[in-house]
């Protein structure tokens, strides 16, 4: 079994290390592996089957709407909206303005479901504006990688949709799960700021001017648009009106309204979000398709159960399990792309969790944590390459200013292992309800 595990680490090696492309590098590997150690296998059968089951599933229909979604997001005024919407409300809070990054993702993400698009959407206008107001440039800055990740955690989510694919979770079960630790642990970076203001106030610069509050509540009409579309699509959901495939279409139909209503949509620009939404999607599903393949293979070639056996045999607990499994994806996200690293691994280490107590949902948004800490970790988080092209620095330099919502990611991943029932009661209880 040892060398079917070394013979498959080797051609992934290989076919990466050569710049393939990651889903034809997961196909290129399970062929490979078959080939050698099942040369009876109808190979190209099953992997016909697999790739078929994999493009018509009805979950993967959402997928390609709710990137289509963000990318018309992303060419709107909402980020100006979320700034001057927000900033009223935040004079009075240690660390006045710098909670604006913070509460705009977490906004944002619920209507984007991409990390990247909300670090991108969020710091156009946010990053600028704060160092300009003489704010921290390191603490702004590594508060917008940090809250930018919430765009994968808080539904609806693309990593949480591909994991409900690969995982055969029911996709809305996981959104549910999300809700929760996505407040938590945004309310985690704004104590974390309003702590460092606290300590040193040279860190936040003047607070706005004062407002009344009807010029506060004047202010929040920029956020109507947006809080309409989470209701939307988050409440057609939630409310069983629509299922995740159905709430996603709600959610283009919104963008596209957004964007005619701030008269920043035009045949262009609907094209080129069409264009980009066409090639994430294509990129993505082919990734999908190989992991699916993948897992396949490693079910026939029977390496899931060996190492699930030799990983049992070592009798950690299941806490134990879960913080070997924490540095292992920080370590392997150092080095690759979270998704992929997901994709790659899933067949090997669910079983492991589920074997430990863990359920499906729970595993999912621990994954999906695993994956934003992934985002701002150098030389591949792609949070960080936003940020480099938005402010000009260093990547290193963002990397250290991000360090600290590191920690905080690391430490809620370890909270929830050890409370799951944060994870796990929203869903459970609306579950039971229906």
């Amino acid at each position: 079994m040892g060398k079917i595990g070394l013979t498959l680490l080797g051609l992934l090696a290989l076919l990466l290390g050569t710049g393939v492309w990651v889903g034809l590098g997961l196909i290129g590997a399970g062929i490979g592996t078959l080939a050698l150690f099942k040369p009876t296998m109808p190979v190209e059968k099953l992997f016909a089957q697999q790739a078929w089951n994999s493009a018509v599933s009805m979950e993967m229909l959402a997928l390609p709407l709710f990137i289509l979604m963000a990318e018309i997001l992303f060419r709107t005024r909402l980020s100006e909206a979320l700034f001057t919407g927000l900033a009223p409300w935040t004079r009075r809070l240690p660390g006045r303005l710098s909670h604006i990054t913070v509460l705009s993702s977490t906004l944002f993400a619920a209507v984007s479901g991409s990390s990247a698009a909300t670090t991108a959407t969020v710091g156009r206008i946010s990053a600028s504006e704060l160092i300009g107001r003489g704010y921290d440039r390191n603490l702004i800055i590594g508060s917008l990688a940090g809250a930018g990740t919430l765009g994968f955690l808080i539904p609806p989510s693309v990593i949480m949709i591909i994991y409900g694919v690969l995982a055969e979770e029911s996709i809305l079960k996981l959104f549910m799960a999300g809700i929760l630790p996505g407040g938590l642990l945004a309310l985690s970076y704004m104590g974390y700021l309003g702590i460092r203001a606290v300590m040193d106030p040279s860190l936040v610069g003047e607070a706005p001017p004062h407002t009344t509050l009807l010029e506060k509540l004047a202010a929040l009409r920029g956020l109507g648009p947006v809080l309409l579309l989470i209701l939307a699509v988050i409440g057609s959901m939630y409310g069983g009106i629509a299922s995740p495939t159905e709430a996603a279409s709600v959610g283009v139909a919104g963008a596209i309204l957004i964007g005619l209503f701030q008269r920043t949509l035009s045949v262009k620009t609907l094209a080129e979000a069409a264009y980009h939404a066409a090639q994430t999607s294509a990129m993505i599903g082919l990734i999908i398709i190989g992991a699916m393949f993948l897992s396949v293979s490693l079910g026939y070639l029977g390496l899931p159960r060996y190492i699930a056996g030799e990983i049992q045999a070592l009798g950690l607990s299941p806490f134990a399990l879960i913080v070997v499994l924490l540095v292992f994806y920080v370590i392997l996200g150092c080095l690759m792309e979270g998704m992929s690293s997901i994709v790659m691994t899933l067949p090997i280490t669910l079983p492991l969790v589920l074997a430990a107590g863990y359920d499906k949902v729970w595993f999912g948004v621990f994954l999906v944590l695993v994956v934003e800490m992934a985002q701002i970790t150098p030389p591949v988080g792609f949070n960080l390459i936003v940020i480099q092209r938005i402010t000009g620095d260093r990547i290193g330099t963002i990397a250290r200013a991000a360090l600290p919502f590191f920690f905080i990611m690391a430490a809620f991943a370890l909270v929830i292992a050890v409370f799951p029932g944060i994870v796990t009661w929203l869903p459970d209880t609306l579950s039971a309800r229906n």
